[in-house]
């Protein structure tokens, strides 16, 4: 019974990556509309007043933000090229954060430990979850492809007639 939950498992953390990823995407992009829209800033520090304009900085949360949505999506689709440049940006995203550990320690530490579960995800068991996302590839609608005996036709059975065919 463990050998059955163990695919289910690893696709359910596929999925929670690829949900991760579009979430942070979709929050990414607004911060960076912001960031464009309102771009000057006060900053008060105990010598001085500084204005910041933070145009630049909406340029990157807008394209990251686009990059982690398609990545997300892609995930999602169970596409290899997704797979790969996701364990690019979250390795990318996890040694950011350990830059920021000084200021924000805790947030940081949280996004450590999460890009880490993602990172296993994308790693451990991709084959597998990407399979069981996608559902079985080899198995068609009479559930004989895959067998050698593509030309040849043969009528379905009543019990092969009621199966539902498979999405996607």
């Amino acid at each position: 019974m463990a050998a059955k939950q163990a695919p289910a498992a690893m696709a359910g953390l596929v999925v929670f990556a690829g949900v991760l990823l579009v979430v942070t995407g979709l929050v990414n992009v607004f911060e960076g509309f912001i960031a464009l829209f309102d771009d000057e800033r006060l900053v008060i520090t105990p010598d001085n007043l500084v204005v910041v304009d933070t145009t630049a900085w909406g340029w990157v949360l807008l394209i990251s933000g686009v990059l982690l949505l398609a990545v997300g999506c892609g995930l999602l689709a169970a596409q290899t090229w997704a797979r790969i440049a996701a364990i690019v940006v979250v390795g990318l995203h996890a040694v950011l954060q350990v830059l920021a550990l000084g200021a924000y320690p805790v947030w940081s530490l949280l996004m450590i430990a999460l890009a880490t579960v993602v990172l296993y995800a994308l790693t451990a068991g991709w084959s597998t979850a990407r399979d069981r996302i996608e559902g079985a590839p080899d198995v068609g609608w009479n559930g004989h492809e895959g067998n050698g005996h593509e030309g040849t036709a043969r009528p379905a059975s009543s019990a092969e007639q009621q199966r539902v065919p498979p999405m996607g």
